[in-house]
């Protein structure tokens, strides 16, 4: 038992403490969930176990950590069997741990992959609608913290790769609460300005609950949206956030994805250096080329005297082939013209007997004519007599009368009046209204016409 007096070093307290926290706490089993998990070059594991209240760290050593059987994932749930010691240079309690198993998966990490099943499902992580990087852009965008390393070692890999390449920064948080909120506003931002070709989306490492700003679903949503491809750069190679599943693409970490952004300039100025010796080789093969052809040209060219001595003896040449046609033409044509006028003369008939013969034809037209008038008029007025005596008019003109009934229908037996009936009788001229004052069934008889 110290006495109350003795005075020791902090070496002397951490040490006691250490002693004391070993012998009060035998080994037992604590679950939580991990975070920082950190495996180191000598194989030993750095992590922290948490709850929703309170962490505590941890740390498994190599011998114990290649019999777990599995590599723990940030935001696992864990049961671990542990003891409780204090590392004494920093005065800090951990836990020295000799199992480890699973116990499900923590809140976060459960939380990710409902929204990653989701986004998946909306086929924003479809490889086919991603879009590619243009390997030569003018302009690249970053979104990240202006206090970031990550910012750092995006404007280092860009100078020393491309510092033909113009940076834009949209600054943002990238982490806390109102990190998501802010990320979201700097690429909407970014989109609206339009400036760049490339966007990166970056940050360094840390725990599930540090990137969580990453997982944000509008945040996903509007990358997986925007008209700027996007490359995606948080955390380590072994840090999975949902930007990284619907970026066009994704890079390890931030310092890979400016290498991705474009290509270095010592690479540029190969290609350029090539395509400048093609093109140099293609202008000289041209070059040859043309030279052969004037070549040739020129051993092909004769002097404009002997071209226009030769020109004038052939235009010679066509005149006097004209005339010969043109003589041989006007002969040809005379003597056609011979033949066709002796033709005319031997074809042409007499005239005289056929004059006479129409003559007396036309005279026997203007008789039988004449006689056809005669007799077609005597046949008019015959059948005009007739006409004339077959007409009810003159029938009228002799004294008879038409008689009708009141609703003006021919009366033609007297049988069928009675006493009384009115009648209408139509004359040779003009017309008069009778009454039936006697009916009789005897006709009386017909005068004759003759």
């Amino acid at each position: 038992m110290k006495s109350p007096n003795e005075v020791l070093s902090v070496s002397q307290l951490n040490r006691q403490v250490g002693e004391y926290l070993s012998s009060s706490f035998p080994q037992l089993w604590v679950s939580g969930e991990i975070s920082n998990f950190t495996s180191a070059a000598s194989g030993h594991w750095y992590f922290t176990l948490k709850d929703d209240r309170a962490s505590v760290r941890a740390v498994m050593f190599r011998g114990r950590a290649q019999a777990v059987g599995f590599t723990p994932r940030v935001g696992e749930k864990l049961e671990i069997r542990a003891g409780v010691t204090l590392y004494e240079a920093r005065g800090e309690y951990q836990l020295q741990v000799e199992l480890m198993r699973r116990a499900g998966r923590g809140d976060l990490h459960a939380a990710f992959l409902a929204l990653k099943d989701k986004l998946v499902a909306d086929g924003l992580c479809d490889a086919a609608r991603k879009r590619s990087i243009a390997p030569v852009p003018v302009t690249v965008g970053v979104i990240t913290s202006l206090a970031a390393a990550a910012l750092r070692d995006v404007l280092t890999a860009m100078s020393r790769r491309a510092p033909h390449v113009r940076v834009v920064i949209y600054p943002a948080a990238v982490q806390g609460a109102e990190a998501a909120g802010q990320l979201r506003a700097a690429l909407a931002n970014a989109i609206e300005r339009n400036e760049v070709q490339t966007l990166l989306l970056v940050r360094g490492g840390g725990s599930l609950e540090d990137l969580w700003s990453f997982n944000d679903e509008a945040l996903a949503r509007m990358v997986a949206a925007s008209p700027i491809p996007i490359i995606s750069g948080v955390g380590h190679e072994t840090d999975f956030t949902l930007v990284d599943f619907v970026a066009d693409l994704r890079a390890p970490t931030p310092t890979a994805a400016a290498e991705l952004a474009c290509e270095a300039r010592t690479s540029c100025l190969a290609q350029v250096r090539s395509l400048v010796q093609a093109m140099r080789a293609q202008q000289q093969r041209q070059l040859t080329l043309s030279a052969l052809r004037l070549d040739r040209a020129v051993g092909r060219l004769i002097s404009p005297a002997q071209r226009l001595a030769a020109q004038r003896t052939h235009l010679r040449q066509v005149v006097q082939g004209m005339r010969r046609s043109l003589t041989q033409l006007t002969r040809q044509r005379a003597q056609l013209l011979m033949r066709l006028s002796q033709q005319l003369t031997r074809a042409l008939p007499e005239i005289g007997p056929r004059q006479r013969a129409l003559e007396a034809l036309q005279r026997r037209l203007e008789q039988a004519w004449a006689r056809q008038v005669d007799q077609r008029h005597a046949r008019l007025i015959s059948a005009e007599q007739t006409l004339r005596a077959l007409s009810p008019q003159h029938v009228l003109d002799r004294g008879y009368a038409i008689v009708m009934d009141a609703q003006g229908g021919l009366v033609r037996n007297a049988l069928d009046l009675q006493s009384g009936d009115p009648l209408s009788l139509r004359l040779s001229r003009g017309s008069a209204q009778v009454e039936v004052l006697q009916v009789t069934a005897d006709a009386p008889e017909v005068p004759s016409q003759e």
